[in-house]
């Protein structure tokens, strides 16, 4: 099939290069000049593992190709993807303003019958504006539908490629014929592809993300209860995740989430139910909770240095807000290290994918290490942020050696208390007990 993707950012790049990849002729469209000339020569914009062999390899084999004419991406297309920014207002509710541009161009170079489908995640009732702002330009028929995507950013390949399910909103038979036989090679392992009306799927994009949201907080108020009363959330999370109707994925506790969906899924979700007269009382407890729970690394830093931050140096381990991106994006580290700072604290950060992202919000205020251990040199306590896999088993030795004082905070329980005990030392966690070389 032909189909344009309008938007090379997270989603459209990844959707771009994947249904390239099960052999259609994708054109990914862009007004980022400087942007499109890098994927013109295979230099990608974010971090996310495999793609760039895709991006690479359906380049080369001319399946992708990458534009800044939106116009003419859309007249060579039956299928338009919108994957454009949808940012959140100061209101918190979702600005549509790039969504409706393309609609606005699509309208224009509507040369012939085509099918529109929005990947951006946009309010319910956003098709109808679309069809709306469409219409205005042309009169040639064309279909609309709602195709939110569910990408995990670091596994947004696999999960793309195998997802869990497809969720389209169609309103009629034909577009939904066109996108089952675009997303076959997708489904073939009984994965199912879910047809529903627009406003639902448009919906169920936001529900996914506030039930996932909501199941971080909850968990994350657990464990600072059990911290309080002596329990162990480790222990508390197994016993709770093998109830079949809770189930194990998502009951890690954290320094909060963050990145590009949660927060601002969470805050649109909001704002959708005021504007029409549905109070979403439990997501207004998750945001705030979630607002708290940034600070938590930075209270127990504090703690520990009886409120005296002042000229004390710390190594932070990860800066994106989760691992294998490099995404900073409402991520927790940024704010600890911005309330270190503000505590007079000195700084030094590592993570392995993103510095560069990092250093546009943190600039020259902090030392940014190349390894994580050129971090620790001199440094009086290590904070973990994220829970990158080189950082799940290091040398314990090296770091008690490079620290000044064998303090480590850790927002991620990547470590077991009883070994950091026996090996000498202060080791503060969430959930559990606060574990130290005299325990």
């Amino acid at each position: 099939m032909k189909v344009a993707v309008v938007g090379t950012g997270y989603v459209g790049l990844v959707v771009g290069a994947c249904l390239a990849e099960t052999g259609n002729d994708v054109v990914c469209a862009d007004v980022d000049a400087a942007k499109i000339a890098r994927l013109q020569e295979n230099q990608l914009p974010i971090y996310e593992p495999g793609l760039e062999p895709l991006v690479v390899r359906n380049q080369r084999e001319g399946r992708l190709q990458f534009t800044t004419d939106v116009g003419g991406a859309v007249e060579r297309s039956d299928i338009v993807f919108i994957a454009v920014g949808t940012p959140p207002d100061e209101d918190g509710s979702t600005d549509l303003q790039h969504v409706l541009d393309v609609a606005r161009t699509i309208g224009r170079h509507m040369d012939r019958p085509k099918l529109v489908a929005t990947k951006s995640t946009v309010p319910v009732g956003t098709a109808e504006q679309l069809r709306a702002e469409i219409a205005k330009q042309t009169k040639t028929a064309f279909h609309v539908c709602s195709n939110p995507e569910f990408l995990k950013e670091g596994a947004a390949v696999e999960d793309f490629m195998k997802p869990d399910r497809v969720i389209v909103g169609v309103d009629s038979d034909d577009a939904a014929r066109v996108l089952e036989e675009l997303y076959a090679p997708f489904v073939r392992t009984g994965n199912p592809l879910i047809f529903m009306d627009i406003p639902s799927a448009e919906m169920t994009k936001y529900a996914a993300n506030a039930m996932l949201a909501t199941r971080i907080s909850f968990m994350n108020q657990i464990a600072q209860l059990c911290e309080k009363v002596g329990a162990d959330v480790t222990l508390v999370r197994k016993g709770i995740g093998t109830d079949r109707r809770i189930g194990s994925a998502f009951l890690f506790p954290g320094p909060g989430y963050g990145g590009s969906c949660f927060p601002k899924d969470v805050k649109s979700l909001i704002r959708m139910g005021e504007a029409r007269g549905v109070p979403l009382d439990i997501l207004a407890a998750v945001e705030a909770a979630n607002e708290r729970q940034k600070r938590l690394l930075f209270d127990k830093l504090a703690h520990h240095f009886d409120g005296r931050l002042r000229g004390t140096t710390v190594a932070v381990w990860g800066l994106a807000f989760k691992a294998e991106t490099d995404d900073v994006r409402e991520s927790p580290a940024l704010v600890l290290v911005d309330m270190l700072l503000g505590a007079g604290a000195t700084v030094r950060v590592h993570d392995p994918a993103a510095l560069h992202t990092a250093r546009r919000h943190l600039a020259d205020r902090v030392t940014y290490a190349a390894h994580a251990y050129d971090a620790l040199d001199g440094a009086a306590a290590l904070a973990i942020v994220t829970e990158w896999l080189e950082y799940r088993n290091p040398d314990f030795d090296r770091i008690k050696r490079l620290l000044t004082r064998p303090l480590i905070v850790d927002g991620r329980n990547l470590y077991d208390p009883e070994r950091l005990a026996r090996l000498g030392f202060t080791y503060d966690s969430l959930g559990r007990r606060l574990a130290c070389a005299s325990s």
